[in-house]
């Protein structure tokens, strides 16, 4: 029998292909509506997928990494990701719900207490993908930081030291902002909510905690003002697409979602982020997704020709750090079983056109892996965390008593 799969959705726009809204399928009226990602997300569910991801930013989407593009061709302006996700909680039971946050210009309370919010909103399906934020315009948006230059010349293999330490210093602020973050979901024990009538005691004292954390960017004292959320925990993702990231990833995340081009490259890149796990102390189930782009027609013809109309509207060859497939469910399926050889648990898959490769996943992809024993068929009760198979965590301050 093959190992069963996890497969999630990364949610953005009219799909990751910029021209993807002009499609006859497309819904351009509807991607600031709450009914559209209500209708994707309990499409997704209907999927029986593991859980949904939200893309989100500080800036105007732009094909420049160093500045807006001012193209009007492609789709611009977004909605927040956490507000949708505690949008779409009531309208679904059982998906997981992964907004984007980011970190670098957000303070670590506020993402706290919202991730903690949508937890208790969606009964114990929140996740968190924290995100830096690198953009000299997103900068400027806040006017609390001296501009910097392009971080991207940090790209694997770039001679720009410069550069590569402001990103590894936009990692190392992610990593404190993680840590806060999860300190300030254990700041309340998890019977700290007393809520005798009798005795007039709604909170027990001695179970808030200060988490007293002092880090390079920030301090921050706690305890949060959100009681723990139910899962202890919600689930912490985060890509890792080169070398910096992948080492954040390793050390904070729950799932770390990858990049690969081939099995080799995926299997180096498991071995890399176990290896950082285990030097960071950290147990439990080592969970790395891989990452593709997919388009997904009834034969190779169609969707040949669906990737060709789209690459002709765009005028320019769509690129992704992740891999590219287009083809259909039954060759999709081929590929991820091969790539799960690498040791990959799961996959994060990019629609190139929603809601059309979002369909194509649910009616063509699910019942392939299905037939091939590679996935599941309901969904078992619980929460996020259960269905990924990782424990609910012991909150760390249990054991001390001291109140706040």
């Amino acid at each position: 029998m093959t190992r069963p799969l996890h497969l999630a959705v990364a949610l953005d726009g009219a799909g990751w292909h910029p021209a993807a809204w002009r499609l006859p399928t497309a819904r351009p009226r509807d991607l600031l509506t709450a009914g559209y990602w209500g209708d994707l997300t309990r499409r997704a569910e209907e999927g029986l997928l593991d859980l949904v991801t939200i893309e989100d930013g500080l800036a105007l989407q732009s094909t420049s990494f160093v500045g807006p593009d001012h193209r009007t061709d492609e789709v611009r302006g977004r909605l927040d990701a956490v507000l949708v996700a505690a949008r779409v909680a009531p309208l679904t039971e059982h998906i997981g719900l992964v907004p984007t946050g980011t970190v670098t210009h957000t303070e670590p309370f506020h993402l706290s207490k919202a991730i903690a919010t949508l937890d208790y909103v969606s009964q114990g399906r929140a996740g968190w993908r924290p995100q830096v934020s690198a953009r000299p315009e997103e900068v400027a948006h806040f006017g609390r930081r001296e501009p910097w230059g392009d971080p991207f010349a940090a790209a694997e293999g770039a001679d720009d030291e410069a550069a590569r330490g402001l990103v590894r210093n936009l990692f190392a602020d992610a990593g404190d902002a993680v840590e806060v973050v999860r300190r300030l979901w254990d700041s309340w024990e998890d019977d700290a909510e007393i809520r005798d009538v009798a005795t007039g005691r709604f909170v027990d004292r001695d179970k808030l905690h200060h988490i007293d954390f002092v880090g390079r960017s920030f301090s921050v004292r706690g305890p949060s003002i959100t009681p723990r959320p139910p899962q202890g925990q919600p689930v912490v993702v985060a890509l890792a697409h080169a070398e910096i990231p992948r080492t954040f990833a390793a050390r904070a995340a729950d799932v770390v979602l990858i990049t690969p081009h081939d099995n080799a490259a995926a299997a180096a890149q498991v071995e890399e982020i176990v290896a950082s796990r285990r030097e960071a102390g950290r147990t439990g189930a080592d969970h790395v997704f891989g990452e593709l782009v997919v388009l997904l027609d009834a034969d190779q013809a169609r969707a040949d020709a669906r990737w060709a109309q789209l690459e002709d509207w765009s005028g320019r060859r769509f690129t992704s750090d992740a891999e590219i497939f287009v083809g259909t469910p039954q060759g999709l399926a081929d590929l991820l079983l091969a790539r799960a050889e690498a040791g990959l648990t799961g996959f994060r898959l990019r629609p190139a056109a929603l809601p059309q490769d979002l369909d194509a996943i649910v009616d063509g992809l699910v019942p392939e892996l299905q037939r091939r024993q590679a996935f599941r068929t309901a969904y078992e009760p619980g929460t996020l965390r259960d269905r990924l198979g990782l424990e609910r965590p012991a909150n760390r301050y249990a054991t001390n008593r001291g109140s706040v």
